[in-house]
């Protein structure tokens, strides 16, 4: 498939079609990419993510603001910050299956960038710059609400997930929470980690992930999930 072909892809996951193509050709063109054929550096998606970062920032206050109407300045700064960190924007990004859309310089492409959180969260930012540049205010918005300010609880949940589980085993004096790597597969440059929980010294859930504090956090996130599954039985 063709590069215009697989953008036209990815304009219908989406559900947005772009009336100056070239944006959607920018937000998903990384640096390594411009840099790797001699483009202009301004070509490459890192302008688009700036202004996304201010869209998405707008739009995700607006939405907590009415939808909180009694929650302080302080819990929303921390909910919106939850939100729209790079894991949670990696997230998003992985939904639409944006990785695999990315324009790429070959060491980037051979070290694992279509998979790394930084790229993706990045281009994600890119894509709602790019949206809003095309379509307005109200297109940017309706995306980040279709992709983004969804499943907040659970991606909340996924995130925090090493804190809750230490407060939950806190509250119920279940004993001590500890992770053990347990494998690492993969090249130095694209490494898979495998991690299991631990609490009071038995296994509540594993995890992988390209870093030990992601495969933590998923490793976390399971043994929350079978922890209320006990609760509902």
């Amino acid at each position: 498939m063709d590069e215009k072909s697989r953008l036209k892809e990815l304009e219908a996951r989406i559900g947005y079609t772009f009336r100056d193509f070239s944006l959607l050709r920018q937000a998903v063109m990384h640096s390594s990419y411009t840099n790797e054929k001699h483009l202009p550096k301004e070509r490459c998606n890192e302008r688009l993510e700036f202004l996304g970062d201010a869209v998405l920032e707008l739009v995700s206050s607006e939405y907590l603001f009415l939808e909180y109407p009694h929650t302080p300045e302080g819990e929303l700064t921390k909910t919106r910050a939850s939100m729209v960190c790079e894991p949670s924007l990696a997230l998003c990004a992985r939904d639409i299956g944006l990785g695999g859309y990315l324009l790429l310089g070959k060491g980037e492409e051979a070290t694992g960038g279509r998979f790394r959180d930084s790229i993706t969260s990045d281009a994600m930012e890119a894509l709602i710059g790019a949206v809003y540049l095309d379509g307005g205010f109200t297109s940017a918005k309706e995306f980040i609400h279709r992709f983004v300010l969804t499943d907040l609880e659970d991606k909340k949940l996924f995130y925090d997930s090493k804190t809750i589980l230490q407060e939950i085993v806190q509250g119920t004096k279940g004993g001590t929470v500890s992770y053990q790597l347990t494998g690492e597969d993969g090249p130095d440059h694209a490494k898979s980690f495998r991690v299991e929980v631990l609490i009071g010294g038995k296994a509540y859930g594993q995890g992988s992930g390209r870093s030990k504090k992601a495969a933590e956090q998923q490793a976390a996130y399971n043994a929350i999930l079978r922890l209320r599954k006990k609760e509902t039985k």
